[in-house]
């Protein structure tokens, strides 16, 4: 009995001591978890909430809508519209790509151009960046894509704005074109601090004004943050900052004139440029031959660059703003001018003009080797004598021309708001010593200023230069800046701001030596070299023809039958109109194809009487009037 009773309070000892036991290993493991949530929840609170947030909540940016651009009459030169669009982001994607492409296709039709332009694409951009695969879709496609879009991880359905350019090729060397944001776009954009405003945006300006007022098209980016599930389904939307649209730019270009002036390049080469004289406002600016911008929306396909970048005729090329040319006599008015303002020559002076200028042994000769007798300055611009400006040459000095001709605007950037633009060549004793580098080519010779005082020689000036020049004649010295954006519609402030309102400088010029020069330019019209093309023309314009050589002849007759075609002379032409109050100045210069007189005077003619014309004038409007009166307000941004 004693022995039972010994062994059961050894048993319940033993329990007792597993029970304490037991009891503390709980304890401690219901401590160190207790400790362990305090830590987590207390400690790391924080921190794992945001993390928990970041799993929770997708942050989503909202591409803000891209201004429009207009002409000055309200015409929509470029615009957006919506747009369905599938993109796939590779990280996300779980089987084989081509896999992939080929069972969407069973859903939305896929061309051979959507699958070249995406795998391309796809060897550019990195792992989580979206690569749009197929644009354009309809809304049963959309849809359709919808219902199935649980079968495909990373391929995204989304909506966004596209850019469109509704005249096509006309104007399309102003506009520019959009494009698909670069390694090269991100760098730039990362290095001014501005790329977090294009998350969410996979275009950009490129080209034209579509580049240069870049930020101010973008407009602000928006965000939006919706709670997700684990498999990154949205469930609900959060919060959200709505995008600011870009503003609209009003432009100082008249399409209706921008068409009549290409027109007359149609099968040509060249440029023009018409502006307002009292305002800078650019009314035409055409480069031929041309090209259609929205090939490059979403990227151009292989054969219409090919086609774009191998013509001989280059239509890439800005002609007006990157095109540097001899101008030949149309030079003439402004060394006139010079030998006036520096007193050189008196206007009433004659010399003799035996058909050559003679100077050190070697002769230069009037064009056709005409003789035009005793001549004096009002003459020699009407008859386009070179003999009288080869004479004013050495008179005046290429230094002192060099820095009379460079206030009118002549080898300067001009500021145009457009990027590319190029200085030329306005030439001097200095600038000969940096052009080059041995002693003997660093010397300026008496026969070079000669040829420059005709506009040839070492001058190479844009065409946007010579007609800012002719409009800063026509304006009487005024400077006035070109531009191309005439106003800044913010449609969110309602507010239009100009760009250019006052003179950049004025050029101190004697009304009398003006008058002679306009007075002869008048006459060049009248009875002089453009007469047959203005002959009966209802205002009285003012100008000068112009040829200019594309390669030495060195004393040799010029036969252009016997040359080949690009190697021909160039053909140009600058004036205004009216000449009491001008309204429009221009230049323009027709590549290789002969006399300004009888191939570039037609031109300005026909441009001169779409602008003048009394109804058009009666009908026409201001820039921005019609935008503000007829705009619709902003639709809003693509979600």
């Amino acid at each position: 009995m004693f022995e039972f009773k010994k062994t059961t309070h050894h048993l319940k000892r033993r329990m007792l001591i597993r029970v304490v036991v037991a009891g503390v290993f709980a304890a401690l493991c219901f401590g160190g978890l207790g400790a362990r949530l305090w830590y987590l929840q207390v400690v790391r609170y924080e921190g794992l909430a945001a993390r928990a947030d970041q799993n929770r909540i997708a942050v989503v940016p909202i591409p803000p809508r891209r201004g429009e651009i207009v002409d000055r009459n309200g015409v929509v030169l470029a615009r957006n519209y919506r747009d369905y669009t599938l993109s796939i982001t590779p990280a996300y994607v779980k089987q084989d790509m081509e896999d992939i492409l080929n069972e969407l296709g069973q859903l939305v039709y896929l061309s051979a151009n959507d699958r070249r332009r995406f795998f391309q694409n796809l060897n550019q951009s990195g792992r989580y960046a979206p690569i749009l695969l197929r644009n354009n879709l309809n809304d049963t496609e959309a849809s359709w894509f919808a219902a199935h879009a649980y079968k495909f991880p990373g391929v995204d359905l989304s909506a966004r704005w596209v850019r469109e350019y509704p005249e096509g090729e006309s104007a399309a060397h102003v506009l520019g074109y959009v494009g698909r944001i670069s390694e090269a776009d991100l760098e730039t954009l990362e290095r001014e601090g501005r790329s977090g405003n294009y998350r969410g945006s996979n275009i950009i300006g490129k080209k034209g004004i579509e580049k240069t007022w870049e930020e101010t098209l973008h407009g602000r980016t928006g965000v939006e943050e919706v709670e997700v599930t684990a498999t990154g389904r949205p469930v609900r939307t959060l919060s959200r900052i709505d995008p600011v649209p870009g503003s609209d730019l009003v432009l100082s270009l008249d399409i209706g004139l921008q068409k009549v002036a290409e027109q007359e390049f149609a099968g040509r080469r060249g440029a023009l440029v018409a502006i307002e004289p009292s305002t800078g406002d650019v009314l035409a600016f055409v480069s031929a031959p041309s090209f259609d911008p929205n090939l490059f929306i979403d990227g151009i396909d292989v054969e219409n660059w090919r086609k774009l970048n191998e013509s001989p005729d280059h239509p890439l090329i800005n002609r007006p703003l990157y095109g540097t040319y001899p101008i030949g006599s149309t030079y003439k008015p402004f060394v006139g001018l010079a030998a006036l303002e520096m007193g050189k020559r008196s206007a009433t002076e004659r010399i003799p003009d035996p058909g050559f200028f003679e100077l050190g042994g070697q002769r230069f000769r009037n064009a056709g080797s005409v003789a035009y007798g005793p001549t004096d300055m009002h003459r020699a611009i009407v008859v386009s004598s070179d003999t009288y400006f080869y004479s004013l040459g050495p008179d005046i000095g290429v230094n002192a021309l060099h820095d009379f001709s460079q206030q009118f605007g002549f080898g300067q950037i001009t500021g145009i708001d457009l990027d590319g633009e190029r200085r030329g060549v306005l030439p001097s004793t200095e600038w000969k010593r940096q052009a080059y580098k041995k002693p003997d080519q660093q010397r300026w010779y008496a026969g070079e200023t000669v040829s420059v005082a005709v506009g040839q020689g070492y001058n190479a000036f844009t065409l946007l230069q010579l007609a800012q020049a002719t409009s800063v004649l026509a304006n009487g010295g005024v400077y006035m800046k070109p531009h191309l954006v005439s106003l800044v519609e913010n449609s969110q402030a309602g507010t239009l701001t100009p760009t250019v309102t006052e003179p950049s400088h004025v050029i101190p010029l004697k009304p009398e030596n003006l008058e002679v020069i306009r007075n002869a330019m008048a006459d060049v019209m009248r009875k002089g070299t453009a007469r047959r093309a203005f002959a009966g023309a209802p205002y009285q314009a003012a100008g000068k023809t112009g040829t200019a050589q594309v390669y030495s002849l060195r004393g040799a007759k010029y036969k252009a039958s016997e040359i080949d075609e690009r190697l021909r002379d160039h053909a140009l032409f600058m004036a205004y109109a009216p000449m009491e109050n001008p309204k429009i100045a221009l230049a323009l210069i027709v590549e290789n194809s002969g006399w300004g007189a009888t191939v570039a005077a037609p031109v300005a003619r026909r441009v001169f009487d779409y602008w003048l014309a009394p109804e058009r004038q009666t009908a026409g409007h201001r820039p921005g009037e019609a935008v503000v009166a007829g705009r619709a307000p902003d639709s809003g941004s693509v979600q």
